[in-house]
């Protein structure tokens, strides 16, 4: 069984993704689309719980730096 302190690391980054993936949608912006995919599903694939704190603010970093 996933440590909660994990559980809960992963539901706060995938509700952040959830959020810059509607936003995205609904505003046509292709980065914070894309971000929020990644955010949503990259704590599948993670399993350190700094290694995902650490990708999950790079990831929402993204949409701040990168202009298209």
């Amino acid at each position: 069984m996933p440590d909660p302190s994990y559980l809960l690391t992963s539901l706060i980054f995938s509700s952040i993704g959830l959020g810059y993936f509607i936003y995205g949608k609904k505003q046509k912006h292709k980065i914070a689309y894309y971000s929020g995919i990644g955010l949503i599903v990259y704590p599948y694939f993670v399993t350190g719980i700094p290694v995902m704190i650490l990708t999950g603010i790079a990831l929402m970093a993204i949409p701040k730096f990168v202009k298209l």
